[in-house]
């Protein structure tokens, strides 16, 4: 059974550096069976976030066909992936998309991990897009039961992993002869 996966949107008080308090409204997304089931389980992880009153102003199916976390990342991606198939009745190409929700520190690192997720994909594809969503936290369902106990640490692992300051390199290649002559 596939999961379905429902954004919150709460609205709570939160202080601030400086010590002082405003209202945030931020989403958040949770692995439910139902609208109900997704209100309670938001309530139940807000409450152990905050100690403020927080009101749920909003809950919507998100359209995620999978969620994955990587280590030392922070943000949500949204990737588009295209699957392409060809069809042999008709000789037409036909294409389905799907969105996938990744974890990465910046868009680079987005599509590298989309790639990552997609290596083992048997038919063609392509990623036309990957856009930063505003997802504070993702909250999967795991039952307890023997096997998913592994699965919810290694989650919650990946999640709470401190990003780490990449080490950036200049692939460009820079002749510095070259502005010398153009001056």
């Amino acid at each position: 059974m596939s999961a379905t996966w429902y954004e919150c949107k709460v609205k709570y008080r939160k202080t601030d550096e400086t010590g002082g308090q405003k209202v945030l409204t931020e989403p958040y997304l949770v692995d439910a069976l139902s609208y109900t089931e997704a209100e309670k389980r938001m309530t139940e992880e807000m409450a152990a976030y905050t100690s403020e009153e927080f009101k749920i102003t909003a809950i919507k199916v998100a359209n995620y066909a999978e969620i994955h976390p990587f280590e030392n990342a922070d943000r949500w991606f949204k990737s588009k992936i295209t699957l392409i198939a060809y069809d042999e009745e008709s000789g037409k190409e036909r294409k389905t998309s799907m969105y996938m929700l990744i974890q990465a520190n910046d868009v680079r690192e987005a599509f590298d991990n989309t790639l990552h997720v997609m290596k083992n994909t048997m038919g063609e594809y392509s990623i036309p897009a990957i856009s930063e969503t505003a997802i504070m936290d993702v909250f999967p369902y795991f039952s307890g039961e023997e096997g998913e106990t592994e699965m919810l640490e290694r989650f919650n692992t990946l999640k709470a992993s401190k990003p780490v300051a990449a080490e950036v390199q200049d692939t460009n290649e820079f002749d510095p002869t070259y502005l010398e002559e153009s001056l």
